[in-house]
């Protein structure tokens, strides 16, 4: 069977987490200048100021690594 190949980008801004449904913010682990790997298709392309960025969930994050 074929394997994905994760992808690998730099965090550059972190939001405030999900709100779960008790009122809380679920924990983000994620720091601006992290390495992270998802999944190859994961995330959604957005050209900001004529550069593109990748936004990806959370939960579409498969490592970290702390630089």
């Amino acid at each position: 069977a074929a394997r994905e190949k994760p992808a690998e980008g730099e965090v550059l801004a972190v939001g405030p987490g999900k709100m779960l449904e008790c009122g809380r913010r679920d924990p983000i682990d994620v720091q601006v200048g992290d390495r992270v790997f998802f999944g190859k298709y994961s995330g959604s392309e957005v050209t900001i100021d004529g550069e593109e960025h990748l936004f990806v969930r959370y939960g579409d994050i498969i490592g970290i690594r702390r630089s």
